[in-house]
């Protein structure tokens, strides 16, 4: 029988023991994968892998789909220069990319897209040597994918790698396509993607968000003290646990003594909630954490009330006597938990008995909490997040801020600081306490000298299953189904606070109405963009929100004190006469006035520079809508072309005074620079014109 020749693998470009990182920055003691080795590089330890990366993403594997030696070879050297753009090889084969190296995780994804194609070559008969293809086999393999239900951005990506490899053909030791078929074309027109300025990204059901973040916050604020407390105990017991005793009767006299003393409380299972790792439930008296509790370490104390052992069984009639008199008893490390109100109206402890077991566990669980609450109220990536490490709650500007690094997009890892609230600061101190990893604050539990990543998403499964299976106990609100990911987070926030600062956000019951309130001048685009499923809770909410801040504005115009200047301020001046003078006429009350004040035929928008009286069944006059196009579907004034100074609409708060004041002095400031460019002082001076104006009727109305 002949076996059939094996067809030598032309000479590549690449010496087999040459690394495969060259133009990366290497970690200390890297030791690179070299170009010969067929299975597996391994890019832990040799190039700087993000936090949120598991250590197997940080593989490329060249097996699975790529075992025969010439697509192997092909997807090496695919790799090597998408690694190494500038080798000297390369630009001696003709292949001239830019300077700067793909990333890792890149060069990763681009071989399992070859491995897709390599084996539907394989189903098609057609050879490694791509050059030998005709120029329609890309163009079916497209509609072979198409035909398998991928997305248009996923065609995309395939057809950038299809590219790429007709662009670096001429160093590919087997060639890449003879022609680009879709030359003179973009990967994103020739996949018909259509590009549009929703995200993809949704955003967390209102119905979710509000019972997530607010028991995220109940975890980290209120519950994670007695944790804590619970954790120095358990601790300080360890520490001082004896792990043998000098005599035999030792035992029988510590034991004695301690049940002497009713401060001792004998600590009992919870016979719902704690169980061992065979799924046998524990009930009565929880003997290792007894033995703890006398001064014994795990190792003796497990022998200590063994029932096989008479001496063990005495003991344990000690005790079981002890609880027939009476003695107090714990469920617990500690007994005085936290007493909240549960749904039914009772009134207890938050948790059933914080034991070592339940102990570790609810670590855990505070480090998901806090992952949780950080991810809604920072508007950081998951990534980003990863990347906090200890001490990195700072002052920015005389503002809390989270210093991490950027690393979407950005090859140096800029460091960058995140203005964030106290609770978000408050959560990242407490996964700091409980992290058991020297750098990182998010990182696993149990291996502290780990570099594997933990998953967000599953830090905030695990979270919401906590809550909804304690909810008997800790009487939060049930959290009801639905996805939720980091990346919804950052989403969510970004519609929630729009144009508004985070700090501005509030925790707890007001989180619904500020963060309505940060929509008052809200945009229609991207992150920012309104859901649809949040629209009648969140104008619900503004307009609470505008009608107390109108209110306000009343009660201080009742008390004689100023409310603001303009013709939008006397528009407003003339309606609280108005009311005034009714309420004054029917002896009404306060609920009198309220009616009046919502029935009032005014429509006012708060923001940051002035106050926007804006009426829609009567545009005619506001100079924002003068000389220009109105975009399709939009109503209301357009914020971009605001004029204080100028349009009958607006309303000068005292609020907005200094900034007017301010930004003028800032101007003039300028004015004394050394030479300056005219166009930049006629920019200059029509600012100081502008403020001017505006400050010009805060000087008339004083007047």
């Amino acid at each position: 029988m002949n076996t059939p020749a094996v067809r030598p693998l032309p000479v590549s470009i690449f010496k087999d023991g040459e690394p495969v990182i060259q133009s990366h920055s290497l970690l200390g003691d890297a030791d690179s994968p070299l170009f010969g080795q067929v299975g597996i590089w391994d890019f832990n330890g040799v190039v700087r892998r993000n936090a949120n990366v598991p250590e197997c993403g940080w593989r490329a594997t060249f097996s699975n789909g790529l075992n025969d030696p010439e697509w192997n070879l092909t997807a090496r050297e695919t790799f090597m220069i998408m690694a190494n753009p500038r080798h000297e090889a390369l630009i001696d084969a003709g292949v001239h990319l830019a300077p700067e190296p793909f990333d890792v995780q890149t060069a990763i994804r681009r071989v399992s897209a070859l491995r897709t194609l390599a084996g539907w070559a394989e189903k098609q008969g057609l050879p490694a040597r791509m050059g030998t293809w005709r120029h329609t086999d890309l163009r079916r393999f497209i509609k072979w994918l198409r035909q398998k239900g991928r997305k248009p951005g996923t065609l995309m990506n395939y057809i950038v790698v299809a590219k790429f490899l007709h662009e670096i053909g001429p160093a590919l030791a087997l060639g890449g396509p003879a022609v680009d078929p879709w030359h003179g074309m973009s990967a994103r027109k020739a996949a018909k993607y259509e590009v549009t300025h929703d995200l993809s990204t949704p955003t967390i059901a209102p119905e979710v968000w509000f019972p997530l973040v607010r028991a995220a916050w109940i975890y980290v604020h209120t519950f994670a003290p007695d944790v804590l407390r619970a954790m120095t105990r358990y601790q300080q017991l360890r520490a001082i646990a004896r792990t043998s005793t000098d005599r035999r009767s030792e035992a029988d006299e510590v034991l004695d003594a301690w049940l002497a003393d009713p401060g001792n409380r004998i600590p009992l299972h919870d016979p719902a909630h704690s169980g061992s790792s065979l799924g046998k439930k524990h009930e009565g008296v929880n003997w290792n954490l007894l033995a703890l509790f006398m001064g014994f370490s795990s190792s003796k104390g497990s022998g200590l009330f063994t029932a096989a052992l008479p001496s063990g069984m005495r003991r344990r009639e000690k005790v079981w006597a002890a609880l027939a008199a009476g003695h107090p008893t714990t469920s617990g490390l500690i007994h005085d938990l936290v007493e909240v109100t549960r749904a039914d109206g009772s009134v207890g402890p938050w948790h059933p008995g914080l034991d070592p077991r339940a102990l570790t566990r609810m670590l855990v669980r505070l480090r998901d909490a806090a992952f949780c609450l950080v991810a809604a109220l920072s508007m950081m990536r998951d990534s980003e997040i990863h990347e906090i490490r200890r001490g990195s709650v700072v002052q920015h500007y005389n503002a809390p801020a989270i210093k991490s690094h950027l690393d979407k997009g950005r090859a140096g890892r800029p460091g960058k600081h995140w203005w964030i609230i106290e609770p978000a600061a408050e959560a990242i101190t407490l996964a700091e306490i409980v992290s058991v990893h020297d750098e990182r604050v998010f990182s696993p539990m149990k291996r502290p000298e780990s570099t594997e990543a933990v998953h967000g998403d599953q830090m905030i499964d695990a979270f919401i299953n906590e809550v909804n299976s304690g909810r008997a106990w800790s009487g939060l609100d049930e959290i009801p189904k639905g996805r939720v990911r980091p990346h919804m987070f950052r989403h969510t926030m970004a519609m929630l606070t729009d144009q508004f600062p985070g700090s501005e956000i509030a925790l707890g019951i007001q989180l619904k109405h500020v963060a309505a309130r940060a929509l008052a001048n809200r945009t229609t685009q991207s992150y920012a963009a309104a859901d649809t499923q949040w629209a009648e809770l969140l104008e619900t909410a503004l307009e609470a929100t505008r009608f107390r801040r109108f209110k306000d504005l009343y009660d201080q115009y009742k008390d004689g004190k100023p409310i603001g200047y303009g013709a939008g301020a006397e528009r407003v001046k003339e309606t609280f006469d108005d009311i005034i003078s009714t309420v004054k006429a029917k002896d009404g009350d306060a609920r009198v006035e309220d009616d009046l004040l919502r029935k009032a035929r005014i429509t006012i928008r708060f923001g940051m520079l002035n106050n926007c009286l804006f009426d829609e069944a009567n545009p005619q006059g506001a100079v924002c809508r003068e000389n220009t196009v109105i975009p399709k579907g939009h109503t209301g004034p357009l914020d971009w072309r605001c004029r204080p100074d100028r349009c009958h609409n607006s309303m000068i708060g005292i609020e907005h005074v200094p900034i007017y004041d301010s930004h003028k002095r800032t101007q003039l400031k300028l004015l004394e620079t050394r030479r300056l460019p005219a166009a930049r002082k006629a920019v200059i001076h029509r600012e100081v014109e502008r403020a001017d104006a505006v400050l010009a009727q805060v000087k008339e109305e004083n007047t």
